[in-house]
């Protein structure tokens, strides 16, 4: 995450570098601008991913909550640790067969939906989050 933090800055300091550089001269400038306000909602919107597994369901939520997804127990067939490919990068990506939401790293838990459909959550800590979304599974009470 420090990374992708550090990398943010670096890129804003780099623009920022620019527009003053070009100062008034052109208008590039103002153009400019418009990618450091873009990163920088970005990176607010999107520094953390905050997971939950209750008795309803998965839920998880980026940065502030304004972005969120909620994954009723009833809806998972199963779940299994797995490692996402580096082309799937991070954020909300659609996958083969589903869809990713990720903020760092490779590691992920796929939960494959009743209806086929799969939805992969980066995680740092795959095998604690697979242990309670299956010990919800279990426990949850049966239709």
């Amino acid at each position: 995450m420090r990374i992708l933090l550090g990398g943010f800055a670096v890129v804003i300091g780099a623009i920022g570098a620019v527009v003053l550089t070009i100062g008034n001269e052109s208008h590039a400038g103002i153009g400019l601008l418009v990618a450091p306000v873009i990163l920088a909602i970005s990176l607010v919107l999107f520094h953390s991913l905050t997971l939950r597994v209750s008795r309803d369901g998965v839920s998880f939520a980026f940065g502030p909550g304004l972005i969120r997804k909620k994954i009723p127990l009833s809806d998972i067939e199963s779940a299994r640790a797995v490692k996402n490919h580096w082309y799937h990068g991070w954020g909300i990506k659609k996958i083969s067969g589903g869809w990713l939401y990720n903020v760092s790293g490779f590691d992920a838990v796929e939960l494959l939906h009743k209806n086929g459909r799969k939805t992969r959550i980066g995680t740092d800590e795959p095998k604690n989050l697979l242990a309670a979304i299956n010990s919800a599974i279990e426990n949850a009470p049966k239709a």
